[in-house]
């Protein structure tokens, strides 16, 4: 009787604290019921397309249980359907001991058909995805994107992308409310590409950087270094990829989106780390929050965003440069964020050369012009500037320059260390407030 009561105390706790009971599993189709053999050989991909088929009307949920399933070919997880592995957390490549997907299709062609493609309200979660022969820089291999959104409501949850070339596709589809949310990975080229949206999208908790690669233990291991370099492992492995994605990688891509939630989002050593333009669907809108982009050339490309929303980044870490294009005519506002320097490349932290209004409240400025020609901190050549309560830490270095086709704008409340704000436009400013140390 007492074995009897623990047992079902034990029913009950897992009940309460949302764990999966056996019970709830025979609900689940299995991929190695229908000939999945999970052994990292074997090409899976028919078995698992074959369960995921079953699953619209067994349930909806594909599980893939521990282990390596090979994928030769892609796959279409259809409407209403989770492809679900066995982590029950985000996982890491060092520590491969559940769902592995390991790509072999589309290798050499970026234009082939993604991995994973989900379908309307269709998910992937709970997976480590890996390509084993992927190749370090300079030779990386181009492949297509790994997961392509195709309709409204998909999801990609606890995800973790060892080295893809192109991570999540939500823009080339018409699609709304997607929810990609933690998800890591050292993507090579792109991170996350939005467009197409109508509706709410939301990206929460993603996380690019090159470890994610370099401290995994699957396939490929990256080079070791020659003998005749004094470098330890991960020294080596930084001089090969930083480079290559300082290069070429776009952490987030965003065209047209009405209003897209960024929150807790971060990429390291991108070419451009935040983008935002027009796709050839219209320019989005966005709010960005307690994010980053850090040590690159450019942290914000903003190149065209809705003229009356426009874009928002709100307590951000910003390390490298706003540079906001000729073609944007939307407002670029950025409030509570620190601004750092990335050493030897910063020049001017925020260009702005659209015809838009540029908003900077409650920021701080620490460093800029690293290799000393002159460049101020911020620079307006055009538009509208509405600069309050910012601190601008260098005493030698210039502050704000403004000239060209400035329209007007306002600078109040901020603490200047260093050089005055220079005005050579026409354009009217208005300033009050300031304290010139």
């Amino acid at each position: 009787m007492k074995k009897i009561l623990i047992i079902l105390l034990g029913f009950c706790f897992l009940a309460v604290n949302g764990q999966t009971n056996t019970k709830e599993r025979i609900k689940w189709v299995n991929a190695k019921d229908y000939g999945a053999k999970a052994d990292g050989k074997t090409d899976d991909t028919k078995s698992i397309q074959l369960a995921l088929d079953a699953a619209e009307t067994k349930g909806g949920i594909c599980f893939l249980e521990a282990g390596t399933y090979r994928l030769n070919g892609t796959l279409v997880v259809p409407g209403g359907v989770t492809l679900k592995g066995s982590y029950e957390a985000i996982p890491h490549g060092k520590t491969p001991v559940g769902t592995i997907i390991e790509v072999y299709g589309g290798k050499g062609d970026e234009n082939a058909t993604p991995t994973i493609t989900l379908n309307y309200n269709a998910s992937v979660r709970d997976v480590l995805i890996n390509y084993p022969e992927q190749q370090a820089p300079p030779n990386i291999i181009p492949y297509p994107w790994t997961i392509r959104i195709a309709g409204e409501l998909c999801q990609v949850i606890d995800v973790n992308m060892t080295n893809p070339y192109m991570a999540i596709d939500a823009g080339t589809n018409a699609n709304e409310l997607h929810v990609i949310r933690n998800v890591f990975a050292c993507p090579l080229k792109i991170g996350v590409y939005v467009d197409r949206c109508t509706d709410i999208g939301r990206l929460e908790n993603i996380h690019f950087n090159p470890n994610f690669w370099k401290r995994s233990s699957l396939r490929p291991k990256l080079p070791t270094p020659p003998a005749s370099m004094n470098m330890n492992m991960d020294a080596y492995w930084n001089s090969i990829l930083i480079p290559y994605l300082k290069e070429n990688l776009i952490g987030f891509k965003i065209g047209k989106t009405d209003w897209e939630y960024i929150t807790n989002c971060f990429v390291i050593f991108a070419k451009e780390g935040f983008v935002f333009d027009d796709y050839g669907y219209g320019p989005g809108n966005a709010l960005v929050t307690q994010s980053g982009s850090d040590i690159g050339p450019v942290a914000i490309q903003v190149n065209r965003v809705q003229e009356r929303q426009g874009i928002q980044f709100v307590n951000c870490q910003i390390m490298a440069t706003v540079n906001i294009a000729e073609t944007n005519t939307g407002p670029v506002k950025i409030s509570n964020s620190g601004f750092w320097r990335t050493p030897d490349i910063t020049l001017e932290q925020v260009i702005n050369k659209g015809s838009g209004t540029v908003f900077l409240n409650n920021c701080q400025f620490t460093d800029w012009d690293m290799p000393k020609v002159g460049a101020p901190c911020i620079r307006m050549t055009n538009g509208r500037l509405i600069l309050s309560n910012c601190d601008f830490f260098q005493k030698e270095k210039k502050s704000v320059k403004i000239e060209d086709k400035f329209i007007s704008g306002t600078i109040t409340g901020c603490i200047f260390r260093g050089p005055k704000v220079e005005n050579t436009s026409t354009g009217k400013l208005e300033m009050s407030g300031n304290v010139f140390e």
